[in-house]
């Protein structure tokens, strides 16, 4: 049996690859993947054919038991990528890009396919 900790982890990464797969099909770049500094994680950072960089925060679940993935990105969530896209566009020299954070709820119900809710915020 699988520790919830390795459940977890599972179906995060199962969420984030669902992601990385859409934002291909979209056009978009993938330029990082969890980036990680002491303040947090970026689960993807991708670029749109426009040249926009995306800040994709990635929340999966398995039921809508607790709410829809993206009732679990709240406001103090929200704050903290704006804090982690700076730093990222910092470390990577790309201070002056346009940017948007995005938020993806994946919906991965067993023996189901997986269910996509992906919104953009344009800053």
């Amino acid at each position: 049996m699988r520790s919830v900790s390795t459940y977890k982890k599972l179906l995060g990464a199962q969420g984030e690859d669902f992601v990385v797969e859409y934002l291909l099909k979209q056009g978009c770049i993938i330029l990082d993947r969890n980036w990680r500094i002491k303040e947090g994680e970026i689960d993807i950072v991708s670029q749109y054919p426009n040249g926009v960089v995306a800040f994709v925060e990635v929340k999966t679940r398995s039921s809508l038991t607790f709410g829809h993935p993206i009732e679990g990105i709240g406001i103090e969530k929200s704050m903290r990528l704006q804090r982690l896209a700076l730093a990222w566009r910092c470390t990577n020299k790309m201070f002056g890009a346009d940017y948007q954070i995005d938020c993806a709820g994946v919906l991965a119900i067993p023996n189901r396919p997986c269910e996509l809710d992906y919104r953009s915020a344009i800053l």
